[in-house]
């Protein structure tokens, strides 16, 4: 039964600009709640913990997790400059080209 839920389930890859200006990606089924969770202290990243508030600067909705992960994935190894093309509304395949 698990697995028909994940199926049709929505997996969201996103981004968010920390306080200090840098980047953190992450992927959840619920976006909203994701995001108050990184700003309110619950269950957020260790990572942005130190660097409040945060702030949703991209994302993207994806059918099946493999296919969020592996985006993510991706999204974790570009450089700033390519980070700040996909914000900027590049495809993240045209991205990953203009290494």
């Amino acid at each position: 039964m698990k697995a028909k839920i994940k199926q049709s389930s929505k997996f969201f890859v996103y981004m968010l600009e920390c306080y200090d200006g840098t980047y953190y990606t992450g992927y959840t089924l619920n976006l909203e709640k994701r995001l108050k969770e990184h700003n309110q202290g619950k269950r957020g990243a260790k990572y942005t913990r130190g660097r409040r508030p945060v702030r949703l600067v991209w994302h993207k909705k994806y059918k099946y997790l493999c296919y969020a992960m592996k985006a993510e994935y991706k999204i974790k190894h570009l450089n700033r400059r390519q980070k700040e093309l996909l914000v900027a509304g590049m495809r993240l395949d045209k991205v990953m080209a203009k290494k």
